[in-house]
């Protein structure tokens, strides 16, 4: 088949310093792979996002779906696009309350791996911006701002025995997490739709975070683009989920308008 003259030359930016970054163990598979996802993927028309949005998700779709040697190939290619050492850093960062450490930890040694190999260092190394007094407070600013008022006092619902969780919701997930610089809160969404649309089994979280997505700026055209981006990297299975559950946020989201 051989490789098209665009993914050639997209693998060219993305891999300035690296003749074939796959090692050209399997030719005849790589140019199948490249030629979709390095030219027909990026050039479907109208199904494109901004070449660092699309990195940002590529990575956050890898960090959810475990793929940490697809990571260490494709973390690189969006320093080269233009994705920052400290939003890499925050990427994984936020994978941790919807991952679970057990999950991320590889990530952060494989990452601070490549920086060192690289010699790239962050430029904020620290991002947090909260106090323990202020966590709660943070935390319930930043639901309120992606999901609404309903939200404001959400840390105090639920049955007795489990509504920790939900304190723990507001308080860590989003007081630790979100209040962090590094990222903006829309960035912060769109990883975060990345993170559950790879892991699968998190519909009815993707659907709420596909409200917020849309609430933060981001379009359903958007978001069908963002998953578009994500096929070769996770499969048509978990996008497809994903294309339901924007479909019904999207529906959710207009008839509260």
């Amino acid at each position: 088949m051989g490789k098209t003259d665009f993914a050639e030359a997209y693998t060219e930016k993305m891999f300035p310093e690296v003749a074939s970054p796959a090692g050209r163990i399997d030719p005849e598979f790589e140019d199948i792979f490249d030629n979709f996802a390095y030219d027909e993927v990026i050039t479907e028309e109208g199904k494109n996002v901004p070449a660092k949005d699309r990195f940002m998700a590529i990575l956050a779709a890898l960090i959810g779906s475990q793929a940490i040697d697809e990571y260490a190939l494709m973390m690189p290619a969006a320093l080269n696009f233009g994705v920052t050492p400290d939003e890499v850093k925050e990427i994984v960062y936020q994978g941790v309350p919807y991952l679970g450490i057990g999950r991320v930890r590889p990530f952060i040694k494989r990452t601070n791996k490549i920086f060192d190999y690289s010699g790239l260092s962050v430029e904020e190394p620290a991002r947090n911006t909260v106090r323990p007094e202020t966590r709660l407070e943070k935390g319930i600013e930043a639901q309120v701002e992606i999901f609404g008022e309903g939200m404001r006092e959400f840390y105090k619902s639920g049955p007795e025995e489990s509504r920790h969780i939900n304190l723990w919701l507001a308080r860590n997930c989003f007081g630790d997490y979100y209040t962090r610089t590094g990222l903006t809160l829309a960035q912060r969404e769109l990883i975060t739709f990345c993170f559950l649309m790879a892991q699968g089994g998190c519909e009815s979280q993707l659907e709420a975070h596909v409200i917020g997505n849309l609430r933060l700026g981001h379009s359903k055209q958007y978001l069908i683009n963002v998953v578009s981006q994500c096929v070769p990297y996770i499969g048509y299975p978990r996008c497809l989920n994903a294309l339901t559950c924007i479909n019904r946020g999207n529906a959710q989201f207009e008839a509260h308008k």
